[in-house]
C-alpha cells in the first residue's frame, strides 16, 4: 500500500504531526517532490483559472503523486486548534481538488476535521484506517506520536545574526514555499535581512493585540498575522514588515489592509505572489525596501 501526502497548503503548518503520524504506519508514504514548474503545470491543467497559486501548486502535488500512489492524503480541515475559520476552500477541498482531477476514488481521510473539537481529528483519521489496512493499536501509536511531535515542535524564524530583522508575515504555504516566492528569504538574506515568523509570537501576545477591535476576528490567519505584528511593533523587535500573500486570497484582503493602519512609523513592503516567476521586478522591491530600512538606522 503507497499513501501520497502533498507538499502543499497546511502541510507546511503542522508538518511535524503530519510526518510523525504517517511514519509510524507500516506503509509506504510518498511525499513528492517540492513544489516547481512541472508541479504547477500539472496544476494549472485541473484547476479553475482564478484560483490562487498555492491552490494551483497543491493541485499539482496532488496529480503528480496520484500516478504512483494508491491514495493520496487530501484532508478537509474546518477550523484550527484555536476554534478559528481558514479559507472556505480548505472545508471543501477534496471536491475542490476532485472536480477538476477527476481522482476523488483515490482520497482518504475527507471527513471533516475541526481541531478544537476534542476526538474530531483521531475520529477523521479511523474513518480511513480501514482502507490502509491498519489495526487499531498501530493507529492509536501513530496518531500518539505524531501528536507528541507537533506539540513539541518549534517552528518558524527567529533570527538575529543579520543588520536588519523584520516581520516576515503570511500564511505558512506562502512563507515556506521557496518556489512560490521565489526563494524569498534567501534573497533577504544576502541583503543582510533577518527575518521573525508569527510563530515565534507566543498566542497570549497575539491575543492581546485583538482586544481593542470591536469583534473578535474568527479568521486564524489575520490573528497570527495582525496579532503578531502587532506585539513585535509593540515590543521595538523589529525594522521593518514584509507581507507575502497570494493574488486574489481574500482573507488576506483585509488583514494586509488593517495592518497598514498599524505600523506607521515602520516601513511595510506587500508582495503578491502568483504564477508570474520573472524576479527582475520582485529583486528590485526587495533592493528598495532594505534602502528605506538602512536610511532610517542611519538616522
Amino acid at each position: 500500500m503507497r499513501v501520497g501526502v502533498p507538499k502543499g497548503l497546511f502541510y507546511y503548518r503542522y508538518k511535524p504531526f503530519i510526518e510523525g503520524f504517517f511514519n509510524e504506519l507500516n506503509l509506504s508514504i510518498d511525499y513528492g517532490e517540492n513544489s516547481g514548474k512541472k508541479i504547477l503545470d500539472l496544476g494549472s491543467k485541473c484547476c479553475v483559472d482564478e484560483a490562487c497559486l498555492p491552490m494551483k501548486l497543491y493541485h499539482g502535488h496532488v496529480k503528480s503523486l496520484s500516478d504512483s500512489c494508491d491514495f493520496v492524503a487530501v484532508p478537509r480541515l474546518m477550523k484550527t486548534e484555536f476554534g478559528e475559520s481558514i479559507c472556505p476552500k480548505f472545508c471543501g477541498l477534496p471536491e475542490l481538488v476532485g472536480s477538476g482531477s477527476g481522482l476523488n476514488d483515490k482520497f482518504i481521510f475527507t471527513q471533516p476535521i475541526v481541531l478544537n473539537q476534542k476526538n474530531s481529528l483521531k475520529n477523521a483519521l479511523n474513518a480511513g484506517r480501514d482502507q490502509l489496512g491498519c489495526d487499531q493499536k498501530q493507529f492509536n501509536k501513530a496518531l500518539a506520536s505524531g501528536l507528541a511531535a507537533q506539540r513539541t515542535h518549534v517552528g518558524g524564524y527567529d533570527e538575529d545574526e543579520y543588520r536588519y530583522k523584520v516581520f516576515l508575515g503570511g500564511h505558512p504555504y506562502n512563507i515556506y514555499d521557496s518556489y512560490a516566492n521565489l526563494n524569498l528569504i534567501k534573497k533577504l538574506h544576502t541583503l543582510d535581512i533577518g527575518v521573525i515568523t508569527e510563530e515565534r509570537v507566543s498566542r497570549k501576545d497575539k491575543e492581546l493585540e485583538l482586544i481593542h477591535l470591536l469583534k473578535r476576528p474568527y479568521w486564524t490567519f489575520f490573528v497570527n498575522i495582525y496579532g503578531a505584528a502587532r506585539a513585535l511593533i509593540r515590543k521595538k523587535e523589529i525594522d521593518g514588515i514584509i507581507c507575502v500573500s497570494s493574488f486574489s486570497c481574500g482573507t488576506d484582503s483585509f488583514t494586509v489592509e488593517m495592518l497598514k493602519n498599524e505600523v506607521d512609523p515602520l516601513p511595510m513592503l506587500v508582495l503578491k505572489l502568483d504564477e508570474q516567476t520573472g524576479e527582475a521586478g520582485y529583486d528590485t522591491r526587495l533592493e528598495a525596501f532594505q534602502m528605506i530600512l538602512e536610511t532610517r538606522k542611519s538616522k
